[in-house]
């Protein structure tokens, strides 16, 4: 999992209240296990006038040009503001290899489904919740400038915006600490390696027939 420390990125706002995993990644593109692959068809039905099968030349696909992830002020963007309750409905992990896949790093929002929340941790995306009030000025803050970008530390645990204003945001300390190393549940794992082959090689000595 790649390490999250800092990040001073464009964002693009998604002005829309309880946004489901099967709006995030659509339900036909769950076939495939690998974690790569899905950041075309992250919110396919609204990003595209046709529906989407995978193994699709989706760069032939017509876009929508009212979504707006597909408007020019917004390509690149690697921070996404959203309203209450993102990433309800199933409990799908493709959800969100498909933000990561299309680039996206942070998650702005007052609330998220509880399991969604989890697998942003687990996938190297930071989900940040912030009050309604704070939420509703950072929407307005980027439909009035074009190339509006917040700096996220963190570390720090903190959004800043253009003008200079710190915004503070809460994290459980292991999550942090897992995303700042770069640590999903198999690097976890891992730090403990040696540990696991001692206990292997102890197991084979008082137990060999379990090994035969």
């Amino acid at each position: 999992m790649e390490k999250f420390t800092r990040l001073d990125a464009l964002v693009v706002p998604l002005d829309r209240a309880n946004v489901d995993t099967d709006a995030i990644i659509p339900k036909q593109y769950l076939k495939s296990v690998q974690r790569s692959g899905f950041g075309p068809n992250l919110f396919d039905d609204w990003r595209y006038l046709t529906p989407g099968e995978p193994g699709q030349d989706h760069s032939q696909r017509p876009l929508n040009p009212d979504f707006v992830l597909n408007q020019p002020r917004y390509a690149g963007a690697r921070i996404l503001l959203a309203r209450e309750n993102f990433g309800c409905g199933s409990s799908r992990e493709h959800a969100v290899w498909a933000l990561e896949d299309a680039g996206f790093r942070v998650v702005v929002a007052p609330s998220f489904a509880d399991i969604f929340f989890n697998n942003c941790f687990k996938n190297g995306v930071l989900p940040v919740v912030v009050e309604g009030a704070v939420l509703d000025r950072l929407f307005a803050a980027v439909a009035g400038c074009e190339g509006y970008r917040l700096q996220v530390d963190l570390q720090a645990q903190q959004l800043v915006t253009p003008q200079g204003e710190v915004i503070g945001f809460e994290v459980d300390e292991f999550r942090k600490y897992c995303l700042l190393n770069g640590l999903d549940d198999i690097g976890l794992t891992l730090q403990q390696a040696e540990a696991i082959r001692e206990y292997e090689r102890k197991r084979r000595q008082e137990a060999p027939w379990l090994f035969a």
